[in-house]
């Protein structure tokens, strides 16, 4: 479960991406001059201290980027290379923003995800209410069965092309700029949905050795 606490943020997640990703080199030949925001999901932190959120952007030539941060209430010890901003958040305080795939949380939960045939997390918002369910425009799921998930060792992150490639134990595969084309086969994979794009597509996939 994931939470959305009603906050002024500054800079918001839209303003650090449209500076942050531009510089990318994972970008290719995408024009990233303007950026969309398409749609976005998010795992849960089993220890509730990290926030995850997968940013699905469009690019102005009818791209679609995707692009994982992680929150963090302090700063990840030996992170600085992968550090994209700090944030200010009304409710949560400051907060430091990280390129999700060298972050260990994320890529921990990316991997259950996809072995287990998990799903996105639900999103609620807090209100005076209490937490009330946000109804979801983006979703993704995992096509594996397994109820094990295999131990994983630090990321170590590299790029080809368009592609990110994790080498955690096992090695993940992120499309960077999404191929929407790419419908799931016999791979283990993460597939999804999105707001103009209906036809499930893969987003991620995983060796296991």
């Amino acid at each position: 479960m994931a939470v959305h606490h009603p906050a002024t943020i500054v800079p918001t997640k839209l303003e650090l991406l449209r500076a942050w990703v531009p510089h990318q080199p994972w970008i290719g030949g995408a024009d990233a001059s303007t950026l969309i925001k398409l749609g976005s999901y998010r795992f849960d932190d089993p220890d509730g201290k990290v926030g995850m959120e997968t940013h699905l952007l469009a690019t102005a030539d009818g791209q679609v980027l995707q692009v994982p941060l992680t929150y963090r209430g302090a700063p990840r010890a030996g992170a600085d290379d992968s550090l994209i901003t700090t944030m200010t958040h009304t409710t949560l305080g400051n907060r430091w923003i990280y390129d999700g795939c060298h972050d260990p949380v994320y890529v921990s939960a990316l991997v259950m995800t996809i072995v287990t045939g998990g799903r996105e997390a639900d999103l609620y918002a807090a209100t005076d209410q209490g937490l009330v369910l946000e109804p979801a425009t983006t979703h993704v799921r995992g096509s594996g069965t397994s109820a094990a998930v295999p131990a994983l060792t630090a990321p170590v992150v590299s790029h080809d092309g368009i592609t990110t490639m994790i080498n955690a134990g096992v090695r993940l595969t992120l499309p960077r700029v999404v191929d929407v084309a790419a419908t799931p086969g016999a791979d283990l994979t993460l597939s999804g949905t999105w707001p103009g794009q209906e036809v499930s597509c893969v987003v991620a996939s995983v060796v296991v050795p």
